[in-house]
């Protein structure tokens, strides 16, 4: 189950969460939220723990519970919605050609029974 948490100090490392959040189950995974050029942490993170009953005793025993100077907010994370379906490739393209194909010989070609003769190249 992914769970969202907030609140913590923003220079609390992954360890240390993970440390917090084993006592009321295993932890698979971690991602603390970073600002992509700082580095700096965002202040909230996903963490994924295997089962739903230590997912439930987490977020009953610490969420609103005070952790430096902030308050800390676990809640199941919202699964994001599934993404749209890609549109389906359009063909810009006439279905029937304007166009009438000419067969263009060395000395010239012939459009509507004329020939029209080719400019020298220079």
């Amino acid at each position: 189950m992914k769970l969202f948490v907030g609140g913590f100090p923003l220079d609390i490392a992954e360890i240390e969460l993970v440390k917090i959040f084993n006592s009321y189950g295993t932890v698979n995974t971690i991602k603390i939220v970073r600002d992509k050029k700082t580095r700096k942490c965002k202040g909230y993170a996903f963490l994924e723990m295997t089962d739903q009953a230590g997912a439930d005793r987490a977020i009953e025993g610490l969420d609103g519970t005070p952790m430096g100077d902030r308050v800390l907010s676990v809640k199941q994370a919202a699964d994001k919605p599934a993404a749209k379906p890609p549109m389906q490739q359009r063909s810009f393209r006439p279905q029937q050609s304007n166009y009438i194909k000419t067969d263009r010989s060395a000395t010239g070609s012939t459009t509507g029974g004329t020939t029209v003769k080719k400019r020298p190249r220079i």
